[in-house]
């Protein structure tokens, strides 16, 4: 760690070799030289430059020497607010330190204290040097004399606490020298604090012994001359603790320092922080927005750290799960700081979390460009490109991020998903084994690695890697994939006309396969009805009463736009988020965001055709109100209100009939892309002014060809996709089938749903036309099964049968 010393010459040098007048200041051209010479990556225009400029500028006008410019003072303060890195900029400067700049920098012998801990201090001549630089910051650190005296026994503390667990066994991970310093590194994922964090035994004799002799301490604080003092006191004894990982009581100061100076940024920010880490996302959001309130409250005197509550609200806000929210603050931090690689990679991580793959290439690629060492943003960039269907660039960017930390799990992992997908089953097998050596429990991965070598033709060994996956997880799709490994065994299949196997099915086209009764689905709409399915049990809608939707309806207060004249309860894309969130609260984080990628891609990419970032309320809540939970009326019933509710409607008791036709024809092309994106170009007709009450609604909604009648279909899946059919497997994919099993009548095979919606048959029936009945259940087969021998017996005793 730089000392406060090396620290301030290297400033010194930095402001040393732009100061081309030796004027002692640094004038508007020669700060300019600076910003592009520490960033030799980025290409700024000089609009960008004069904005950098006008913020440094006015952030620091205490500092600014007439003509002049910005002095030595000024430049190590920026540094100080974590405007920049100094080493990073001196490095890249390929400047040096002479031995001689170091000379005369040791401080002296701290002063003596009354403290009852005062016999164990020793005489430390760079003991304040050793102090994190934040100590001796303008705007970070320490104002009172007494405070260094609180830190230096906070300290003693410390090292005699983790002496004492040391010796125990008990203090895990230590890492004595890591610090927060900077901006950049404050608040960041797992593999900034996780990697390094020290994990203290807070349940012993000695920690509690510790937190007694701290709460001393804190009265020392409380007890200070001052209002101010008290606050100076207490921020510095929380920044110790989280400097050493003590978070729970590092908030415990911060808290304090909050009550003492409400208006001040610096303890709601770093109070967010230590509830981010401790893993209350929503509290750490609250203390960011405060200190957001507070720093936009105080002009230019936080400007220098409204990037950092940005980000960091950013980071709490994906911890909620909330990830458009997230994108708003990560963008902002970019607009304020164009140089923040971080804020850049963090939205492009955020935007490819929604589903949204061009715009997260661009920002990933910036923040590449900024820093090209940025080994999760190459990750973050392959897995974009890897959607967007460039798997060529994605291998190399996943390669990439692997040559710079050759244990990057995600970019492994990810990689064996890429192979997968193309075929390459050997490839992919290397990379999970890759990722299970450095998470050895990577159920998941020991999952894939078993489907990978099934796919290399490697069975025997892909059998003991499934029987690995099983010791780490009792889940019930490993006993479906062992049951399938030994369907393929029984069969020796190789894959669809793979080698010199038998190859695993045929593809028959639509009009050859027939339905037997009128209880058997069709191909086609099955297809459809799949694909809704699919989406619902990805955003887990059908677990969302449609009674929340008319909650909603009934409490959100939308102010009114006029977009293109006409007047509508438009909402932004974050703030539906919110909504979102309400409506599926049970959701953990997680799997929320995922659900906020499916809606985002099939339902808001339709209602926002013009990208331009609002939405109509009413129609996004009536075209979900048929796929959440509730009875079939109910959901019609509540996407009526829902079209009811919109202005162009409201105060009358029935909707337009031209709402109607578009509401039915936006939800064909949602949900039904491939009979209603067409359909969306005919919207535009003449005006219909006349009415439409809700039967007529409903006896639109129903229509089979132009209305949602396929939600009869989609309705069957849900009450009857998880039923399963004892020993019955589908003849093509093997697996045991879940849902409706599809019996072709004249051969006697068996479909699963899935491979009856594609049309896959098994190579050894080939057949003219197939004819298949479906079965719900395996007591519908039964019963089937025993009319069909009542009617034959009967018929064979029978005169007239013989």
């Amino acid at each position: 760690m730089a000392t406060r010393g090396s620290r301030s010459e290297k400033v010194k040098r930095i402001f040393q070799q732009f100061d081309g007048n030796h004027d002692g200041g640094l004038n508007r051209e020669e700060m300019a030289a600076l910003v592009v010479a520490v960033n030799p990556r980025v290409k700024f225009s000089e609009e960008q430059i004069n904005a950098i400029l006008d913020e440094v500028f006015r952030t620091y006008s205490e500092f600014i020497d007439g003509e002049k410019g910005l002095t030595y003072e000024g430049l190590l303060r920026t540094y100080d607010d974590g405007a920049g890195d100094v080493d990073r900029d001196f490095d890249a400067l390929g400047l040096e330190l002479k031995p001689e700049d170091n000379a005369g920098t040791s401080i002296a012998a701290e002063e003596a204290s009354s403290s009852s801990i005062a016999d164990e201090r020793v005489m430390e001549p760079h003991k304040k040097q050793r102090t994190a630089a934040w100590a001796a910051s303008p705007n970070h650190g320490i104002v009172f004399d007494d405070t260094w005296k609180l830190v230096d026994d906070l300290e003693i503390l410390i090292k005699r606490l983790k002496s004492k667990q040391s010796k125990d066994g008990k203090l895990k991970n230590d890492n004595s020298d890591v610090y927060s310093e900077g901006w950049s590194r404050e608040l960041g994922p797992s593999t900034e604090i996780t990697d390094k964090r020290v994990n203290w035994e807070e349940t012993g004799h000695d920690y509690a012994v510790f937190v007694k002799e701290l709460g001393v301490l804190r009265s020392r604080a409380d007890g200070s001359r001052s209002r101010e003092e008290a606050f100076d006191g207490h921020m510095a004894i929380g920044r110790v603790l989280y400097d050493q990982h003590l978070f729970k009581e590092a908030l415990v100061s911060f808290k304090r320092a909050c009550e003492l100076q409400p208006a001040d940024v610096r303890p709601h920010f770093r109070a967010g922080n230590c509830l981010y880490v401790l893993g209350r996302h929503s509290e750490s959001k609250e203390e960011f927005l405060l200190a957001l309130e507070a720093a936009e409250a105080g002009g230019s005197q936080w400007a220098y750290l409204l990037p950092q509550i940005h980000v960091n609200l950013g980071i709490a806000l994906e911890g909620e799960g909330m990830v458009i929210s997230a994108c708003e603050h990560y963008r902002e931090a970019a607009i304020l700081c164009p140089t923040h690689f971080r804020a850049l990679k963090l939205l492009g991580s955020a935007l490819f979390g929604v589903g949204e793959y061009k715009a997260a290439v661009k920002a990933l690629e910036e923040a590449i460009y900024m820093k090209s060492d940025y080994a999760d943003a190459h990750c973050d960039l392959a897995s974009a490109l890897h959607a967007m269907g460039d798997d060529d660039n994605a291998i190399k960017e996943f390669q990439r991020a692997i040559d710079l930390k050759p244990g990057h799990v995600d970019a492994l992992y990810n990689l064996g998903g890429l192979y997968m997908d193309m075929g390459r089953y050997q490839r992919a097998s290397e990379m999970y084994t890759r990722v299970l050596s450095v998470w050895p429990n990577h159920w998941r991965a020991q999952l894939n690695k078993a489907v990978a070598l099934l796919g290399a033709g490697e069975t025997e060994e892909a059998k003991k890697a499934l029987k690995e996956a099983l010791k780490m997880t009792n889940r019930v799709e490993l006993h479906d994939a062992v049951a399938h490994l030994k369907q393929l065994q029984k069969k020796k299949l190789k894959g669809n006309g793979g080698g010199n196997g038998e190859e695993a099915f045929i593809i028959v086209e639509p009009s050859k396969f027939k339905s037997v009764g009128e209880k058997t689905t069709l191909r086609a709409d099955l297809s459809t009805a799949l694909d809704i399915r699919s989406f619902q049990r990805i955003t887990r809608l059908n677990r969302c009463d449609v009674d929340q939707i008319k909650k909603e309806i009934n409490e959100t207060d939308v102010p009114m736009s006029y977009s293109g004249g006409v007047p509508e309860k438009s909402i932004r894309k974050a703030s539906l988020e919110e909504i979102l969130h309400r409506l599926l609260k049970f959701l953990k984080p997680e799997t929320f965001i995922g659900a906020v990628k499916a809606i985002n891609q099939k339902v808001l990419s339709v209602l926002d055709e013009s990208e331009s970032g609002r939405l109509d309320l009413g129609m996004f809540f009536a075209v979900l109100a048929p796929v959440c939970g509730g009875s079939p009326d109910k959901r019609k019933r509540i996407a009526y209100e829902a079209l009811l509710w919109r202005p162009v409607n409201e105060g009358s008791s029935q909707i337009r009939k031209t709402d109607a036709q578009r509401y039915i024809k936006l939800l064909r092309a949602i949900y039904i892309p491939s009979q209603g994106a067409s359909e969306m170009l005919e919207i535009h007709g003449e005006m219909d002014t006349s009415l439409v009450s809700l039967a007529e609604f409903t006896a639109m909604f129903d229509d089979p060809d132009w209305g949602f009648g396929i939600m009869s279909t989609f309705l069957k899946l849900e009450m009857g996709d998880r039923n399963r059919h004892g020993s019955h497997v589908c003849a093509t994919c093997r697996y045991p089938i879940i849902g409706s099993r599809f019996k072709e009548i004249k051969s006697h095979f068996s479909l699963c749903s899935q491979c009856y919606s594609e049309g896959k048959v098994p190579p050894t029936s080939k057949l003219e036309e197939y004819r298949f009945k479906e079965y719900a259940s395996e007591a519908e087969a039964v019963k089937d099964k025993c009319m069909w021998f009542g009617i034959h017996s009967k018929g064979s005793s029978s005169p007239a049968a013989s």
